[in-house]
């Protein structure tokens, strides 16, 4: 009895250590592959990734007299002055859920063969696209806008495409050190995972998993940002053609779980539970419950609608006008819907004089009505009038700084304007990575 007892206190004794994994046997069978890739949505879900702060920080930086930031978070109001520095949190923030997420996923991509052959694709698929999904999130912010200059010379962020050895051995390498990539060379990765994952996800999945209409709807978000119209407008036009998806009936219903139109409207949504996940949307655009009340409204957004715009009186007044769109704290945020996608293909077909799937008046139109809008007929359906209707549609979706500088457009805010080019709209790389790796170099207009 005593030995049994010896040996039973010696192999409870003899734990292995579960804050750490070792790299040799972490992604060894298929159940870890599993949930590794669960890991990577997660870190997809990220608050400074598709959690909605990167939204925030675009809708500061691309107001014209529609926001006041409220809060008392100096990194965000430094966002929204465009006073940012290299030690900004939501540089550093950002740059690490990115890359810690890719790293993610770069383990996976080395092992999927570990999982049953019939998963394989899914698995490699739904990587790519959170790893091309991860690039485009940091390459809008942390590098020129596509065309301003040369993309060829232009400075984008590194693009990692294995594992770094840090969190393997714990050891920096030099391979830890890279340089930064063009902006060329990292739009080119994002579209040559996005166009793989989109041939390899399966056609139907749950809104939380990507599927193949998940990769076209960000393609065409990409392809915008490149004034590629032709494959913006294709890659937009296959997802509304899987008629899987329809506008809700009625606007509000967009950004309502609980509505029966959130599920039709809704092609991609991040989850967010009372266990798991923070809707910053919530935070910063919301009263309570959740909401700080940081972002307020301002007359000179409302006054951007058509008086008879429903959008105009979606609204909530707490102290301050905040926007309704965000009021549910443990809401999931609908980071696809099919109303953009709409958009998208009306302003290409408009700029490329076609019609492919439908003219840009039937789609700019299906928008207005929703809304109480009267249809845009004849000459009146121009691209500028498409960009308004996606300027009211979006707001505070986070389009707002990437649309101004992709359509060349100057950012006017009170007394001062931001030239579409000007550095302060480009995030400064950390200082902290600048000084750990001496190969990256900072983007003008930042001091380390």
């Amino acid at each position: 009895m005593t030995t049994v007892f010896i040996n039973a206190c010696g192999n409870l004794l003899n734990v292995n250590p579960v804050t750490q994994i070792d790299a040799a046997t972490d992604l060894k069978d298929a159940l870890a592959v599993r949930v590794a890739l669960t890991g990577a949505y997660d870190g997809l879900s990220n608050r400074y990734m598709w959690g909605g702060e990167p939204w925030c920080y675009a809708d500061l930086m691309g107001e014209e007299g529609d926001i006041r930031f409220r809060g008392t978070f100096q990194y965000m109001g430094d966002v929204w002055r465009r006073t940012m520095n290299s030690q900004s949190a939501a540089s550093l923030e950002v740059w690490n859920a990115g890359y810690s997420t890719i790293n993610r996923v770069n383990r996976i991509l080395a092992v999927v063969d570990t999982l049953p052959s019939a998963e394989r694709g899914a698995a490699r698929g739904a990587a790519l696209f959170i790893r091309g999904a991860c690039y485009f999130e940091m390459i809008k912010l942390f590098g020129k806008t596509w065309g301003d200059g040369d993309n060829n010379a232009n400075p984008g962020i590194p693009i990692l495409l294995t594992s770094s050895a840090v969190f393997q051995t714990g050891t920096i390498t030099d391979a830890d050190k890279p340089r930064r990539n063009s902006v060329a060379e990292v739009y080119a990765r994002i579209v040559s995972d996005l166009t793989e994952a989109e041939s390899l996800l399966p056609a139907n999945s749950e809104a939380t998993r990507a599927n193949k209409a998940t990769a076209a709807a960000l393609l065409s978000r990409v392809y915008l940002m490149q004034a590629n119209y032709a494959a913006a407008r294709d890659a937009a036009n296959r997802v509304i053609t899987t008629n899987r998806y329809s506008l809700a009936p009625a606007f509000n219903e967009c950004f309502r779980e609980s509505l029966p139109g959130f599920s039709g409207e809704t092609i991609f949504r991040v989850p967010i539970s009372e266990q798991d996940g923070v809707n910053q949307l919530n935070v910063y655009y919301a009263a309570a419950p959740g909401g700080r009340r940081d972002m307020e409204i301002l007359a000179g957004h409302l006054n951007k609608y058509e008086t008879a715009d429903f959008r105009r009186t979606f609204f909530v007044t707490v102290g301050r006008r905040l926007s309704a769109k965000w009021s549910d704290q443990f809401g999931d945020i609908p980071y696809f819907r099919i109303a953009e996608m709409y958009l998208t293909r009306a302003e290409c077909n408009a700029r490329l004089n076609t019609s492919v799937g439908a003219t840009p008046a039937e789609d700019v139109n299906r928008i207005r009505r929703r809304v109480g809008l009267s249809e845009l007929t004849g000459a009146a359906v121009t691209v500028d009038a498409i960009l308004r209707e996606r300027r009211n549609e979006l707001a505070f979706e986070g389009h707002w700084l990437h649309d101004r500088r992709r359509t060349r457009t100057n950012i006017v805010s009170g007394a001062t304007t931001y030239q579409f080019s000007s550095n302060t709209l480009v995030f400064p790389i950390p200082n902290r990575e600048v000084l750990a790796n001496t190969n990256l170099t900072q983007n003008p207009g930042y001091t380390d």
